[in-house]
């Protein structure tokens, strides 16, 4: 599919537009300079062509800024993998030095370049959109990225000018979300897999804001990688941009399949990273932790399993759940954190013939039947898995009421123990006959 990169320098709008094209609020807005730090990649179609979309941070040259140093060479491999870029300017602004520095670098790239006049909402801004011919890119597009109004124009011109590609039908890819708290090494985690600086890292908490896709494929297995923002304690969050951080990486753990929850194995399984658990447990979602930063802990004979056994009574009752040591410094085992969340994944699928079900079951449960209550002895006569996403199992008996939690959590411990339920939430549902 062909690619199209949105670049300029900071709070032009290049957020609104990018959102405006993918019809979804998935880039954060604000009107704070410098929201937008990683690429960000979206789908969008005009006139029956679709194309992919990628919103880039703000261009600041020769800025002592850790982050506008790092948002410059994300922009630059926009613009490398782009077929065609949108250069967006301010028309309220006019050309300012940032933009001379930006359109310096455009001219010398070698694909089609739109320069795009945003803001451009009254009769006075059309005027005075004629200063952008001092830029030397030829003629613009006069759009409002709020309104919406000339990017019919602008995308017609765009869609004329970009490679002829087929197009292959994208099925609907399995999504990890790599989840935890700031600071956890979550981006550092996906930069290491895919071998890439596709993420900016920096020892400040809180450098990611959005929550992005990558496609990866691993162990003959495709699906999106999912980076987050770090979750902390709702009374720390302070400022808009970091509550829409923490809403969009709720989300992503919402919409995924598998949670691979990044700790700080300095800091431990504590409350906050305990939070981010049983959201995923309770979304049902398939969970792998990962103790990130172990080459930082000082080892003894049994340190690994002493700390996987305190973890383990944290979470308590779901305990069946992978943990994997790492290093993503080291690069070590993280490729076994991802054949580790395929394994889930593929648990999470799995679907056990009814008949099956009852061979293995039954008998377990005749050899230690439910409690009797009240005089009443109930009688489990059939199971079967329902047809969920998630593995969920009717057990039909003529007293479901007189069940207890814990005959259930027996019956989901038997199910995990005979048909590897490992990493996931199973739910065990009581039905009269």
């Amino acid at each position: 599919m062909s690619i199209v990169a949105i670049v300029g320098r900071p709070n032009v709008g290049k957020s609104t537009f990018f959102n405006r094209l993918i019809q979804r609020r998935e880039a954060i807005t604000d009107a704070v300079s410098g929201v937008t730090r990683d690429r960000h990649y979206g789908k969008t179609d005009w006139n029956g062509r679709e194309f992919s979309v990628i919103d880039t941070g703000g261009y600041v040259i020769g800025s002592d800024d850790v982050f506008e140093a790092e948002i410059d060479k994300q922009v630059e491999l926009a613009i490398d993998e782009a077929d065609a870029v949108i250069f967006m300017v301010d028309a309220e602004d006019g050309i300012t030095s940032m933009d001379e520095d930006v359109a310096k670098i455009l001219r010398k790239v070698t694909k089609p370049i739109f320069l795009v006049v945003n803001k451009v909402d009254n009769v006075q801004r059309i005027q005075d959109a004629y200063e952008f011919y001092n830029l030397g890119l030829g003629d613009y597009f006069n759009i409002s990225s709020i309104n919406g109004s000339g990017t019919g124009e602008l995308l017609d011109a765009i869609v004329e000018k970009l490679p002829e590609k087929e197009e292959i039908e994208e099925e609907e890819l399995p999504r990890f979300a790599v989840v935890g708290r700031p600071n956890a090494g979550k981006s550092s985690f996906i930069n290491a897999l895919i071998g890439e600086d596709r993420y900016i890292v920096t020892d400040i908490a809180g450098t990611t804001r959005d929550s992005i896709d990558t496609k990866y494929n691993r162990f003959g297995f495709e699906f999106n990688l999912v980076d987050t923002a770090g979750i902390r304690r709702k009374k720390k969050v302070k400022e808009d941009l970091e509550f829409y951080s923490v809403m969009r990486s709720v989300r992503a753990i919402e919409h995924c399949d598998v949670c691979l929850l990044v700790l700080d194995a300095t800091r431990g399984f504590d409350g906050q990273v305990q939070n981010i658990f049983w959201l995923a447990e309770r979304n049902r979602k398939g969970i792998v932790i990962l103790v990130n930063k172990w080459d930082l802990v000082e080892k003894e004979t049994n340190t690994m399993r002493d700390f996987e056994a305190q973890i383990r009574r944290e979470m308590e009752p779901f305990t069946d759940v992978p943990i994997v040591f790492m290093s993503v410094l080291n690069k070590q085992r993280i490729y076994k954190a991802i054949e580790t969340a395929v394994e889930v994944y593929k648990n999470r699928s799995k679907k056990i013939k009814t008949s099956k079900l009852n061979e293995v079951m039954l008998p377990i449960i005749e050899n230690r039947p439910p409690p009797s209550t009240k005089g009443k002895y109930v009688k489990i006569k059939f199971v079967t898995q329902l047809p969920t996403p998630q593995p969920q199992f009717a057990f039909f008996c003529n007293l479901p009421q007189y069940v207890r939690e814990p005959y259930k959590r027996y019956l989901e411990n038997q199910l995990r123990e005979h048909f590897d339920f490992t990493g996931v939430p199973v739910s065990v549902y009581m039905r009269k006959k």
